[in-house]
């Protein structure tokens, strides 16, 4: 059991002035460090050796003055010998020493001065032997002690990984494999981290690999099976003959080396591996992250972007706080000098539970219990101030059995229930900091209750009862509609049993949809992360309403930001986060982005509405007709001909150079592409000829037998049906005057969407949404600030493109209501302003004009001067923000709604 740190401070200060005043190197060095080891209530003999032979870079023989393997390297000089000079002679021996056994730390004194190198972290610390009292938590590393800074991300976690991912390779090789193989892998992972932390004495289970096990492995499997036997033994169970360095460790318990697993047959391969492990800095690995990378090891495609998929915890944070921690940290900073409030307020965080219903390795569980375990720490230094003397397991109030979590794998739910234990082993360091005294919570009584299952097929009320709940959170998969297995979409629709049109629905959309049934009648609250597409289009009128019609309300959200972390093989997607629960919730935050990628900054808003803006709770549902009396879109042609019918220009004019007089029968074709970057592609269209026209061209006829074939092999009996009139299309709009062209899809990063007028010969493919009624004013409208941002909040996503829809975004858009003549006609003015601007850069394809890093500044303020008439047409005061515009845009969609509702009701 590791000393307290009062009582290591005691034996510094009795050090300290034992030793002031040496000055004989050879004479009493080694009494020095035997002594310097004590202060820690460590036997230097059992960790370190002296005068440890070694090859150094110049291949000369060298002795290293004190060598613990693998951690410290010491090096001694008489006094007032250059330190800086025996650093350098001690990183020589680096040269002779094997990759698992190099330090972390190298340790220089002279006996009146130390200067300590902490390699890992880069730093150095020089200090007198008189303040070494003050500065002996640099050698918590010594003591059991690990001081952990909770860094985002951090290159230890990676090479753990890594190595666990080889020595998992070599398992599974030898055919060690299966559930037997998981449960090995999460044992070690304990052990490694038990070994660096102080629940084991400081690097025993590494030795005990190195003295006890062969260089060949051959004895390592048995060895560590009856290790693990011993570890699920108490003390007084254990057979008296016990080999004594096995005796040594304590009894853990929780279950997890109770199952009894095959033996496995590790060669020299596998030893050597698992000594690279046991020289990590395990104290400095974090549970929450490790987790997630550690079942990366399992798959070895996963594995080559290790940390590609694990959650950093910052962006946990962006959840838990406004979720939990900031709501209790008030109430603590409220209840500061009443210690019998504090006691109240300690005691029922005691009694708050949390479920993650999709944990994975449980990373929002494990952050969720060390920001506990922080917010109560500081509320025992409060209530008990600068006292030493306490039972620190008398006075903690949280444990780790006030987590749930259910998870679809095995493997990664009996990483969380361990990974639990880890953090809760640090954060029992980090209270034994504070108030003096070692505690380590062995054996292992409570655990997480972690559910192997599928959380949508299972209750949720088996796995905690909803009356003794608090909090719901977590990350669900992410999983886009077109992107679901056969059994995930079986899951959709088990969840949405009762709910229509539930096929375009992300799978994570059934958490949200179980979470709000499961709190009814509770005062549960819930956050998920999830893509943004569950905040944008089709499905918000599905999932939201049902949502809403349980009286939910969200009290918090985080709008749409990059989701991503700083690991190698980066990956990255466009999330929200949404806080909701039954019932009034007065304050609501909202976080918005500037910058999608930077940080949020914090409003306090009267609601939040499901596409996470300030305005009425409603959902915009797909219409048939437009919501204003504006003229009617439709999708452009198309064709299903299996591409015979299109053309590039070189292969029009090699036809046509073939074929003269087929020329006629080419029209310009445009899609979106086309349309946006001036791309020539052209369409044969033969729908008006006769057959007798026809039959003049047995090169066309050739191509319209070639359409008919791939019809007729279509699996689709509609397409099928096609092929009886292979010279028309699928869908035909030809308008006979010029009509106005809105691309389905473009890019998020232009201000404003691309559109125009074209000429009735242009056809118009089914990427384009047209309209043959609409006029200058309303392309100024559809052109504005006014239209660009409704289109963001409203719309699908492809990619991360907008994706515009006839019935979701263009029928429900609130028009100006009852625009003066006057206002009209400024719009109408400065609309042909931007037609005219854009045509003085005819070289220039719309992309290039509309990208926003190279936009002509004329265009620029042809479209600023445009937004300016169309806000006029809505009200006389400027617009000064995007969520300004939106939310006056709801309100207005609210207000032409009304009528439309109460006819239906009739």
């Amino acid at each position: 059991m590791a000393l307290s740190w009062n009582e290591i401070k005691d034996r510094a200060l009795r050090f300290t002035k034992e030793w002031e005043g040496e000055t004989r190197e050879r004479a009493e060095k080694d009494s020095f460090w035997n002594d310097f080891f004590n202060v820690f209530g460590i036997s230097r003999r059992r960790l370190a050796t002296f005068e440890e032979p070694v090859k150094k870079l110049n291949n000369q023989q060298g002795f290293i003055d004190l060598f613990w393997k693998g951690t410290l390297l010491v090096e001694h000089k008489s006094k007032g010998k250059n330190l800086d000079a025996a650093f350098e002679q001690a990183t020589d021996y680096f040269h002779g020493i094997k990759e698992h056994e190099l330090p972390k730390y190298v340790l220089v004194s002279d006996f009146e001065y130390f200067k300590l190198y902490d390699l890992d972290e880069k730093k150095d610390y020089d200090f007198h032997l008189s303040e070494f009292h003050k500065n002996i938590k640099l050698f918590g590393f010594i003591a059991g002690y690990q001081k952990r800074s909770f860094k985002e991300e951090d290159e230890v976690n990676i090479a753990a990984a890594e190595l666990m991912g080889k020595l998992y390779d070599q398992l599974k090789d030898s055919g060690y494999s299966g559930h037997s193989l998981e449960v090995y892998l999460v044992r070690l992972l304990f052990c490694l981290f038990a070994d660096d932390t102080g629940i084991f004495e400081k690097d025993t289970f590494k030795e005990l690999i190195e003295i006890k096990s062969g260089e060949d492995g051959s004895n390592l499997g048995g060895l560590l099976a009856q290790f693990f036997q011993v570890l699920n033994t108490p003390r007084d169970k254990r057979m008296s003959s016990l080999d004594e360095h096995l005796a040594a460790f304590p009894y853990v318990n929780g279950k997890l080396f109770e199952e009894f697993l095959p033996i496995p047959a590790f060669n020299f391969r596998m030893r050597e591996i698992l000594l690279l492990c046991s020289a990590l800095n395990w104290g400095k690995i974090s549970p929450a992250i490790f987790g997630s990378m550690f079942q990366s090891v399992m798959d070895p495609v996963e594995r080559r972007n290790l940390g590609a998929h694990y959650t950093s915890e910052k962006n946990i944070l962006k959840l838990i706080r406004p979720l939990i921690l900031d709501e209790l940290r008030e109430e603590f900073e409220k209840l500061k000098g009443n210690k019998n409030k504090l006691r109240e307020f300690h005691q029922r965080l005691g009694k708050l539970k949390f479920l993650d219903p999709a944990c994975g390795c449980g990373n929002f569980l494990i952050i969720t219990y060390r920001e506990l375990r922080l917010l109560e720490l500081d509320v025992l230094k409060e209530i008990y101030g600068a006292q030493q003397a306490i039972g620190i397991q008398e006075i903690m109030s949280i444990d780790v059995d006030q987590f749930y979590g259910i998870e679809y794998d095995e493997f990664p739910a009996r990483i969380a229930e361990v990974a639990l234990w880890l953090m809760d082993h640090q954060m029992n360091l980090r209270i034994s900091e504070e108030f003096g005294q070692y505690y380590a919570r062995l054996p292992l009584n409570k655990s997480a209750k972690i559910v192997h299952g599928n959380a949508l097929r299972i209750n949720w009320e088996d796995v905690v009862p909803k009356e003794e709940l608090s909090y719901i959170l977590g990350n669900p998969p992410f999983v886009g509609s077109k992107y679901q297995t056969y059994e995930q979409r079986k899951d959709l629709a088990f969840v949405f049993s009762e709910v229509k049109n539930t096929g375009v629905l992300d799978y994570v959309s059934a958490w949200y949809f179980l979470a709000t049934s499961f709190i009814q009648d509770s005062k549960v609250k819930c956050a998920f992360v999830s893509t943004n597409s569950i905040t944008q289009g089709e499905q918000v009128g599905i999932l939201w309403d049902e949502i809403l019609k349980r009286n939910v309300e969200i009290f918090f959200a985080h709008q749409t930001f990059h989701w991503n972390n700083e690991a190698r093989g980066n990956a990255a997607v466009y999330c929200v986060i949404i806080g909701f629960g039954v019932g009034n919730y007065s304050k609501k935050k909202l976080f918005q982005y500037d910058d999608i990628k930077g940080d949020p900054h914090l409003l306090y808003v009267r609601n939040i509405n499901p596409y996470l803006v300030d305005g009425p709770s409603l959902v915009i549902k797909s219409r048939s007709t437009p919501i204003c009396n504006v003229p009617e879109i439709g999708i452009g042609n198309k064709p299903i001909d299996g591409g015979f019918y299109l053309y590039t220009q070189d292969k029009l004019d090699a036809f046509v150079s073939k074929y003269p007089k087929s020329k006629e029968f080419f029209r310009p074709w445009f899609g979106a592409t086309e349309f946006l970057y001036n791309e020539k592609r052209w369409v044969l269209w033969l729908g008006n000829m006769s057959p007798r026209e026809l039959k003049k061209h047995p090169e066309i006829l050739e191509i319209v037998e070639e359409v008919r074939k791939f019809r007729l092999k279509s699996t689709s009996k509609p397409t099928q049906k096609l092929a009886t009139i292979p010279t028309r299309f699928h869908v035909e709009n030809f308008p006979d005057k010029e009509y106005l062209l809105i691309p389905k899809v473009t890019s998020e990063r232009r201000t404003y969407s691309p559109i125009g007028f074209m000429s009735p010969e242009n056809v118009s493919s089914d990427l384009v949404f047209i309209s043959s009624d609409s006029e200058i004013f309303h392309f100024g409208i559809l052109s504005s600030m006014m239209h660009m941002i409704w289109l963001r909040y409203t719309c699908g996503r492809l990619e991360g493109r907008l994706r515009y829809s006839k019935g979701i975004v263009y029928n429900n858009f609130p028009w100006p209501k009852n625009p003066s003549e006057k206002n009209k006609k400024l719009v109408e003015e400065k609309s042909q302003k931007v037609l005219d601007t854009r045509a003085k850069y005819p070289e220039s394809c719309l992309a290039d004009l509309y990208d926003p890093l190279v936009m002509p500044p004329d265009l620029v303020k042809a479209h600023q001067e445009l937004d300016k008439a169309v806000d006029l047409c809505y009200r006389p005061q400027a617009f000064n923000s995007e969520m300004a515009r939106i939310e006056y845009l709801f309100e207005l969609y609210e207000e032409y709604l009304a009528p439309l509702m109460g006819k239906k009701k009739k």
